[in-house]
């Protein structure tokens, strides 16, 4: 059974997205990126704990949380941010350890420094 969960993007029924869908025991998390943030102020780590901190509150939604996720693609609009962005990442995913992707982009909104992606499969 298909489950949809809805962000706060304005974006989504005009591009036809959501912010996660659950089928069965798999979460797929969209591209999330830091919103509701001062993106003008924020430096890439503090983004970073932004951004995922959205998806942990969207994991939980969806009946999911950090322990369940067991991929994450990062997307850098500055490939100099991956030591930061990956030390933000690891203090929630430390000890997780997903399969991770990491790559240099260009980003939608030039203020955002970072965006992230998750997928988690449930137990049972």
């Amino acid at each position: 059974m298909r489950q949809n969960f809805a962000g706060s993007s304005p974006y989504e029924p005009v591009i036809g997205f959501s912010r996660a869908v659950r089928m069965g025991n798999v979460v797929h998390v969209s591209g999330t990126g830091p919103v509701g943030l001062d993106t003008s102020r924020a430096d890439a780590a503090e983004q970073t704990r932004h951004v995922l901190g959205i998806i942990r509150n969207t994991l939980a939604q969806a009946g999911a949380k950090l322990d369940d996720v067991v991929r994450t693609r990062i997307f850098l609009a500055h490939a100099e941010d991956w030591e930061s962005v990956g030390r933000a990442h690891g203090e929630f995913f430390g000890s997780i350890r997903p399969a991770t992707t990491m790559v240099a982009v260009q980003l939608l909104d030039p203020t955002w420094r970072i965006e992230i992606e998750a997928e988690a499969i449930l137990a049972g």
